[in-house]
């Protein structure tokens, strides 16, 4: 689906569904129109989908699944102070036998997303991902594949696609008005982030399937560091600030220069700020990726808030009349000189997720998967380019791509293309 398409549909979206008068249509749809949704992973994320889906009139929850019983017993009185009943699991692939529910909600640690979404299509269910789709290139491949074969709908949660303002601001930079960009910026800087101390290996707290929380990643003993939250700043089961917010941030990078994979891509940084800090992922990092005509540089830092132009995240796109900034509060346009006229700032306009939600729904309702805002091609692809930065810090040098053999030039970046699956779990093969 092109870029102009997308931009329209998500627009068209935002005006078409005033959020203040969903309360009243609540009550306004057949249970024959009900369509039954299952959440995995029910903590964080997969929680505050869940809540967006069931502002949707034809939606409601019918089961949860989590590897904690103490989240699972919270989340099902949530539920039931609603006014629903339903069914808990603590494992997936028993949720995923239920042919009532029509879709799942998969808010596990990134190291599950792969696995987990090519059961639920395998199982004849429509599935919304959160980002970032895939832990490793190939299984970014792999759940393409399994979309393709299974023929379902699968919108990754990158919910800044569906925010009006972000569409907006694409269609200007379309418009050449920028004239031409030679360098594009995308950042974190997450002063919230701070150390994460050094703690023991413990026992496993009361309720927790730890063997299921780790799934396919390496054995390890419990330790809180590695639990709920902070997994996401370990190798085993994520990529640290470069996936959790690069994904989202890089995606517009990308979507604004309709660009595809870059030609290589060069990583440094390190633990710069919390050194002896139990975190393996760098909390310092500047990536530069190379494409035809520009470069885009990626920067992250952790318990730093003053990013570019003052903003703590953000995406910029420096042409040769002027520059254009976006983030999540808005976006202007900076001129250079007098060569433009200035854009002021223009707000953000809606809830992205709410909007992106309802995209996928209507998207399963009407069978047309081109209607999705974020399909697993595009949250795939973002990933991967993410992936190729943190293997150009893993292997401390740059990493080229060779699109024909669709592997590195590079031996040692080739190793890190596929995650390690233990404990028997294998990679989806389809």
């Amino acid at each position: 689906m092109n870029t102009t398409a997308k931009a329209t549909l998500a627009a068209g979206v935002a005006a078409a569904l005033p959020w203040e008068s969903l309360a009243g249509l609540k009550g306004m749809v057949s249970a024959n129109d009900k369509i039954n949704v299952g959440v995995i992973g029910v903590n964080g994320m997969g929680w505050s989908n869940a809540l967006s889906f069931l502002k949707i009139p034809e939606v409601q929850i019918t089961a949860l699944c989590d590897v904690d019983d103490n989240v699972l017993t919270k989340r099902k009185a949530e539920l039931a102070d609603k006014g629903m009943q339903a069914k808990t699991y603590g494992d997936y692939r028993k949720l995923l036998e239920d042919k009532d529910i029509n879709a799942v909600i998969i808010g596990t640690p990134d190291h599950w997303h792969c696995l987990q979404m090519a059961d639920a299509c395998a199982a004849g269910k429509d599935v919304y991902v959160e980002k970032p789709v895939g832990n490793s290139i190939a299984e970014c491949n792999a759940m393409i594949a399994a979309q393709k074969r299974y023929n379902r709908a699968v919108q990754c949660g990158q919910w800044q696609r569906s925010m009006p303002h972000f569409v907006d601001a694409l269609n200007f930079i379309k418009s050449g008005k920028l004239g031409k960009i030679r360098t594009v910026k995308a950042w974190a800087y997450q002063g919230w982030m701070r150390n994460i101390e050094v703690k023991p290996d413990g026992q496993v707290p009361a309720g927790v399937n730890y063997d299921m929380w780790l799934g396919p990643a390496t054995k390890r003993p419990f330790n809180p560091n590695r639990f709920h939250f902070n997994f996401r700043w370990f190798w085993d089961y994520a990529g640290g600030l470069m996936t959790d917010w690069g994904v989202h941030l890089i995606d517009y990078a990308l979507l604004g220069m309709n660009a595809s994979f870059p030609k290589s891509a060069i990583a440094v940084g390190g633990k710069f700020a919390y050194p002896d800090g139990a975190h393996e992922t760098p909390d310092s990092l500047i990536t530069v990726y190379e494409f035809d005509g520009y470069s885009m540089l990626w920067e992250q830092a952790q318990s730093i808030s003053n990013g570019n132009y003052g903003k703590d995240h953000g995406i910029s796109f420096i042409g040769n009349n002027g520059t254009l900034v976006l983030w999540r509060g808005g976006w202007e346009v900076i001129p250079d000189e007098k060569r433009m006229e200035a854009v002021p700032f223009q707000p953000n306009k809606g809830s992205g997720l709410d909007l992106h939600t309802v995209n996928f729904i209507e998207a399963m309702k009407s069978r047309d998967f081109s209607k999705l805002t974020c399909p697993i091609q595009d949250g795939a692809h973002v990933a991967n380019v993410c992936q190729m930065g943190n293997i150009s810090y893993k292997t401390g040098g740059k990493v080229t791509w060779d699109p024909a053999a669709n592997k590195f030039r590079e031996a040692k970046a080739n190793e890190l293309l596929a995650a390690q699956y233990h404990n028997g779990y294998k990679l989806p093969k389809l």
